[in-house]
């Protein structure tokens, strides 16, 4: 334990400043840098990295690895939450009141920016998710969120349907600009980025209803 300096406010006896813990804060910082290696691994490689190679990045031990995760499945869950409240502060909403050209826009380059930078860690992410629902319940939460953006993007055309059928355009956009549609474009189809963009914005286009007068 750390103690810090004295507090007075002028009216008697010094007041002691709560105390820090300086194991819990060395601890803390060190699962940090242990989520942010497991997360520059999977950037560049696209693949689960073993412990070793997290403990290596990390400048710790395996050892220090198990000490704050029971397994790498559970280091993974805290990676996803990381990257999760990541993406989400990149991630925020503009052009909201503008016209239905520049919304469509403004969603398409803010999805292409996130696939850009997270496709290598969704499929990491996607791998035997299966095996774990605290993975699957990840999965569905960032799945949600891109539905939540794009219901509030694109709002003035959706409020005009039923609700059956605004759920089916919504799900509909969701599918078309999931991971795995940029991933295709991207890699198999070989398009840049401005190019898969344009899809997209094509195709947002024609799911939307007309826009309201």
């Amino acid at each position: 334990m750390v103690d810090a300096p004295a507090a007075s406010n002028g009216d008697g006896p010094p007041r002691k400043a709560p105390r820090v813990d300086g194991r819990r804060l060395r601890s803390e910082r060190t699962r940090r840098l242990i989520v942010e290696a497991y997360m520059s691994l999977v950037q560049e490689n696209a693949q689960v990295p073993t412990a070793a190679q997290i403990a290596e990045r990390a400048g710790y031990s395996v050892r220090s690895i198990f000490e704050r995760f029971p397994d790498l499945t559970a280091l993974r869950v805290a990676v996803t939450d990381h990257a999760i409240a990541e993406a989400r502060a990149d991630a925020a909403l503009r052009d909201l009141d503008a016209p239905r050209a520049t919304r469509i826009r403004s969603q398409v380059e803010q999805r292409a920016a996130t696939c850009e930078r997270w496709l290598p860690f969704w499929r990491v992410l996607s791998k035997d998710a299966a095996q774990s629902p605290e993975l699957l319940r990840r999965i569905a939460v960032i799945r949600q969120l891109i539905v939540m953006r794009m219901e509030m993007m694109f709002k003035p055309e959706l409020s005009a349907l039923a609700d059956t059928d605004r759920r089916k355009v919504v799900m509909a956009l969701e599918a078309i600009t999931a991971f795995e549609s940029w991933e295709r474009m991207r890699e198999y189809y070989a398009l840049s980025v401005d190019e898969a963009s344009a899809v997209w914005a094509r195709a947002i286009d024609r799911l939307l209803p007309g826009s309201p007068s």
